[in-house]
């Protein structure tokens, strides 16, 4: 197959999987999202560190899977949160006497990106909701940036960064992302409620702030990919990077107007 034949057929199983567990919500989507978590940290310790010290690799390592077991046993959002920032702060003052302070920041990123995904869909009723809008949000916006900006092409977003994204697929996935945003929400708020396409229009631009600077630090590191877990798309961080960028910018918005256990409760607290 082509390399474009294999993105489309990754690109369907993947999102085929994603929306079935996402749909049984539950454990199974709990387990997916630790397991994208560590997928995230093996490709970053790589990526980063090639020749990471033991410490920072099994202590990383040894953090991660407890706080991925928290998660799949339900335990509370608060102690989750509080450990994973533990951990971080431990790796961070350990990397930094050695000048090696990313293994702390990808556990944090890592980390909370996991917890993010796993407690917006929760168990209780709204998580299914607040998913499926982060996922229009963001999948919106990634579609179509990329065909505006090939379409249109124009100004370079952020050459440094990135040195193929446009103003112009910037602009139009962040307003495809209102568009996608407002017709998930309908579904269970009144129509007409400005905050919900400002939320969206949020959650737009934090996606493509991650997409950009995941691509920052691979070039940090003279790397195309992230990896190659992913056929045909590289690594999974190189596919997750502005989804999980907006799914903790999602629970921490749903967490202060809500509640921390109860995050997707904030599309009926708009």
């Amino acid at each position: 197959m082509s390399n474009l034949q294999t993105r489309i057929l990754t690109a369907i199983v993947l999102g085929a999987l994603t929306l079935w567990l996402t749909w049984i919500g539950g454990v199974g989507f709990t387990v997916f999202s630790v397991l994208i978590g560590l997928a995230m940290f093996y490709e970053w310790l790589n990526l980063t560190l090639p020749k990471q010290t033991a410490f920072s690799k099994i202590f990383g390592w040894i953090w991660l899977v407890v706080t991925g077991l928290l998660l799949v046993l339900n335990q509370p959002a608060l102690l989750i949160i509080g450990f994973l920032l533990l951990g971080f702060l431990i790796l961070l003052v350990a990397g930094w006497k050695r000048g090696r302070a990313w293994p702390a920041a990808g556990l944090l990123y890592c980390g909370a990106s996991a917890a993010s995904l796993a407690l917006l869909r929760g168990d209780e009723p709204f998580g299914f909701t607040a998913i499926i809008f982060l996922f229009a949000v963001v999948w919106s916006t990634d579609i179509a940036a990329y065909f505006n900006g090939r379409a249109l092409g124009g100004p370079k977003l952020a050459p440094r960064f990135s040195p193929n994204k446009t103003w112009s697929g910037a602009i139009g996935g962040a307003a495809a992302a209102v568009a996608g945003g407002i017709l998930v929400a309908s579904l269970v708020v009144e129509p007409g409620n400005w905050l919900v396409p400002l939320l969206a229009l949020i959650l737009s631009i934090v996606s493509q702030i991650g997409d950009l600077a995941e691509s920052w630090v691979k070039r940090q590191f003279g790397a195309k990919d992230s990896g190659t877990l992913l056929p045909g798309h590289g690594g999974v961080l190189d596919r997750v990077d502005g989804l999980v960028a907006a799914a903790v910018t999602l629970y921490l918005i749903g967490a202060i107007i809500a509640e921390p256990d109860v995050p997707s409760a904030i599309f009926f607290s708009l």
